[in-house]
């Protein structure tokens, strides 16, 4: 199996000897742009970030970029130039990292919790219809797992009642439904580059929009804002992103297209290959083009047992998530979330990763048969 451009990694962990679940990549291109950065003494939202933002527009249509340093900062930032602050709800799914919870609170708004579709593990449609309230200002469905949510029918709810869409795209980086890129349908769409992200600007963060009014309302934002030194226009925050991400990310986003077709061949190896298991394969909705940030499977029996296996025939494996946003001690409250609570209970992620060698991916399979 060829290389990732640029790659240097082990086949395997040489701490552990275990296949990991994420294994980000930190090759000599990365490090030779950060270098570079380094050696130009612009190190802070300058050329770099700039080109970066145009390169990135090339994968949402077009639409304006706004880069930040993480994709916490995207949400919050997209929710408040949105005008969403106290008062105001959010439909959010639970089944997700707190993150996405985090920003409308952030903002002064409340999160309404609705429930999952049990296949795209993405919000049901008719869960967020029955969610939405007098107060409720906009959705923001998360594409989880790099499977896109049903935006046709989530913008067609928002359309009929006025609200804002604020799309969660920070595990979907390339992912299409019916052909058009996550992060161009709602408002705006919020990117997170964390290192175990399908690609990765060390840290980082992008906020995606088609309103040049509403792009230049989030750059005044994320710097203070300013759009000219000491001519600061509205009250701001220092959200910005290094060029020395920047510079890692562009790398990054060259090679998204490579890596992300590797991942989806992972995943169709892995979906012939534990077909006839006992565990629950993730399935894909018709239009859908799945980025597989995480391979998930539903596990019927035990699954600490499952992992446990995994582990002693040196595969590694995780929970996204274990415990849904609406049970952590920041969101008290009544909610009826069953699919959400079954996914919490019976969901693993097995090693997808682009730099999967041969040798490992088989290993995976021989593992998990055994174990599923």
């Amino acid at each position: 199996m060829a290389q990732l451009v640029g790659e240097s990694v082990p086949s395997a962990r040489p701490d552990t000897g275990v296949v990991p679940v994420a294994r980000p990549v930190i090759g000599e291109a990365e490090i030779a742009a950060a270098v570079r950065v380094l050696r130009s003494g612009s190190v802070v939202q300058g050329p770099e970030v700039a080109a970066f933002e145009r390169e990135f527009a090339e994968m949402v249509d077009g639409r304006h970029c706004v880069a930040v340093n993480s994709g916490t900062s995207a949400l919050q930032l997209a929710l408040t130039a949105l005008g969403i602050g106290p008062g105001d709800e959010v439909v959010v799914p639970s089944f997700s990292f707190a993150a996405t919870a985090n920003a409308v609170r952030l903002v002064g708004a409340e999160p309404v919790f609705a429930d999952i579709d049990p296949d795209s593990f993405c919000l049901d449609p008719a869960a967020v219809r029955a969610a939405i309230g007098p107060r409720t200002a906009a959705l923001l469905p998360v594409h989880l797992y790099g499977h896109p949510a049903a935006m046709a029918d989530l913008t067609q709810l928002a359309a009929r009642n006025g609200l804002a869409v604020i799309e969660d795209a920070c595990q979907a980086h390339g992912a299409t439904l019916d052909g058009r890129p996550v992060g161009s349908f709602g408002a705006a769409g919020c990117f997170s580059f964390y290192p175990t992200k399908n690609m990765h600007a060390l840290e980082g963060g992008m906020v995606t929009v088609a309103d040049p009014a509403l792009a230049r309302k989030l750059r005044l934002l994320r710097n203070q804002g300013m759009e000219q030194p000491y001519r600061n226009e509205i009250v701001g925050a220092n959200l910005r992103m290094t060029d020395v991400s920047a510079a890692v990310g562009r790398v990054q986003l060259g090679r998204l297209p490579q890596a992300t077709e590797r991942r989806r061949a992972n995943a169709a190896v892995l979906d012939r290959e534990l077909a006839a298991t006992d565990l629950r394969i993730p399935p894909v909705a018709a239009g859908a083009r799945h980025v597989y940030h995480q391979y998930t499977v539903r596990v019927r029996g035990e699954r600490d047992d499952f992992r446990r296996e995994l582990a002693e025939a040196g595969v590694g494996s995780a929970v996204y998530y274990p415990v849904p946003i609406h049970r952590l001690p920041p969101y008290p409250g009544d909610w009826d979330l069953p699919e959400t609570e079954r996914a919490a209970a019976e969901v693993v992620a097995l090693p997808v990763h682009p730099t999967l060698s041969e040798a490992e991916l088989a290993l995976v399979v021989r593992a998990v048969r055994r174990a599923g």
